[in-house]
């Protein structure tokens, strides 16, 4: 199976459903043998909660996020960071990932800063260099307007919206339970 996250990296909600939705496909993986990839797409999404909820569900997945240190950010050049973090494979763009999640969440940096964006890539094993190139530039920019163009043409008004093997759409932050049975049901469709 195939699976696209649609989520922010400046979005509590996004980061919360992507861990649940990460081990709910990892332990699917364990307990059937077969692999699900998971690959991340820019979304923008409107809805804001309320920081104790987010922070409560947060807790409950294993994240202590520190809203009150969190600084508000634009995530296109993290996403512009991300969509090139891709090309190295997915579990680099993962990692990737989770580094501006704790970086905006955990230790209120500012993942709309260019040296944060270019060292947490170099964190991941990306090239520093190149990595501060692609942010001097325009480059990527299109593709991640694309990407929030594309999660808005199929609705992705929830995060994270993930969809399954292009045609099943799981919105918004369930359990990991609730995704792994989800997944279980979308295997037995096959």
């Amino acid at each position: 199976m195939k699976a696209i996250v649609f989520a922010d990296v400046v979005d509590a909600w996004s980061y919360v459903g992507a861990v649940r939705f990460e081990r709910a496909a990892a332990l699917y993986t364990i307990l059937t043998g077969e692999p699900i990839e998971v690959a991340y797409r820019a979304a923008a999404f409107d809805a804001v909660s309320e920081a104790g909820d987010v922070a409560a569900a947060a807790r409950i997945t294993g994240i202590d996020l520190n809203v009150d240190e969190v600084v508000p950010a634009d995530s296109t050049d993290a996403w512009r960071l991300l969509t090139w973090a891709e090309e190295s494979g997915a579990d680099v763009q993962r990692e990737l990932l989770h580094q501006l999640w704790r970086a905006h969440f955990l230790e209120g940096t500012d993942v709309s800063d260019a040296f944060v964006l270019a060292s947490r890539a170099a964190l991941v094993g990306l090239d520093l260099e190149t990595a501060d190139a692609l942010l001097a530039s325009d480059e990527m920019r299109a593709e991640v307007e694309q990407q929030r163009d594309t999660a808005a043409a199929i609705g992705a008004t929830s995060s994270p919206f993930v969809v399954v093997d292009a045609r099943y759409t799981l919105a918004g932050v369930h359990s990991q339970d609730d995704y792994l049975r989800a997944l279980q049901s979308i295997a037995a469709q096959h």
